[in-house]
C-alpha cells in the first residue's frame, strides 16, 4: 500500500469508532462478497419487504440477528420499549407512526410484528415510576418520559399490583405488546387492510438469556413459545 494509501485509510478510520471500522471490513470479506449480487439487485429495484417489525432500540434485541434476516426482508423501526403510539394527525413529529404509513401504504407490507423483550430498560423505568413517586427519573417533559407515557394504558390493564419490580417489568412488556396490536388497529389503513385479511396483525417477545422466543395468540390473550423442539435441542446439545 502506498503512503498515501496509508495515510488515507487512517483518516477515514479515525471517522468512526474503531469497533465500526473492523465491523464494515469484515463485512467487505464476508457477507458482502457472498451477497454482492443479491445487494446490486437490491439497489437496482429497491426493496421489497414483505413484514414490517416494530422492536426496542435495546442493543442486544436486534431483529435481524434473531430471524436470521438477509438485507431487503423486514422493514425495521425500532424505538425504546418496542412502543406504537395511537393515530394522531397532528403537527408533532411522528417517526414511528410515518414509518407504519410507509411500510403499508407505499411498500404494502403484509405482516406487521410487534416484537418486545425481556430486562426492557422503558418498561422497568415506567413501572419504578409508577411504584415510587418519588423516584422520577424521567420527568413528563423529557423526550423520553413522554414517549414511556404511552405505556399507561397498558399499566391500567394490570391494576396495581404489590409484586417484585423484575416481575411486574415483564408482565408489563407482554401488556404493552397487546395495546400496541390495540394502537395499530386505530390507524385507518392498518385497520382497512387487516380488515380485508390482506394484513395480519402479530405480537412477539424475546428472551435474551435464552433465546426462547414467544408469540402472541389473540383469541386467548396467552403468549405461546415458537419452535419449541428447535429450541430444546440448542439446548440439548454441547454448548462449548
Amino acid at each position: 500500500m502506498s503512503e498515501a494509501a496509508e495515510i488515507g485509510q487512517e483518516r477515514s478510520a479515525a471517522l468512526l469508532p474503531e469497533r465500526l471500522v473492523a465491523g464494515y471490513e469484515a463485512f467487505l470479506s464476508g457477507r458482502f462478497a457472498r451477497e454482492h449480487e443479491r445487494f446490486e439487485h437490491l439497489a437496482s429495484v429497491g426493496q421489497n419487504p414483505r413484514i414490517l417489525l416494530i422492536g426496542c432500540c435495546d442493543s442486544r434485541v436486534s431483529p435481524e440477528v434473531i430471524f436470521d434476516a438477509a438485507p431487503g426482508e423486514i422493514f425495521v423501526v425500532r424505538n425504546v420499549a418496542n412502543i406504537v403510539p395511537p393515530y394522531g394527525p397532528n403537527g408533532d413529529h411522528h417517526g414511528t407512526s410515518s414509518a407504519i404509513e410507509y411500510a403499508v401504504l407505499a411498500l404494502r407490507v403484509t405482516h406487521i410484528v410487534i416484537l418486545g423483550h425481556a430486562s426492557c430498560g422503558g418498561m422497568r423505568a415506567y413501572a419504578e415510576a409508577e411504584r415510587d413517586p418519588y423516584f422520577k427519573p424521567l420527568s413528563a417533559g423529557d423526550f423520553i418520559g413522554k414517549w414511556i407515557s404511552l405505556i399507561a394504558p397498558a399499566a391500567e390493564r394490570l391494576g396495581s399490583v404489590d409484586e417484585p419490580i423484575e416481575v411486574y417489568s415483564e408482565r408489563l412488556a407482554f401488556a404493552s405488546i397487546i395495546q400496541g396490536l390495540a394502537n395499530l388497529r386505530t390507524f385507518p389503513a392498518v385497520a382497512n387492510l387487516e380488515k380485508r385479511g390482506i394484513l395480519s396483525l402479530h405480537g412477539a417477545y424475546f428472551g435474551i438469556a435464552q433465546g426462547k422466543l414467544l408469540a402472541l395468540d389473540e383469541r386467548s390473550g396467552t403468549f405461546i413459545p415458537v419452535s419449541p423442539d428447535a429450541h430444546a435441542a440448542t439446548f440439548a446439545e454441547p454448548r462449548f
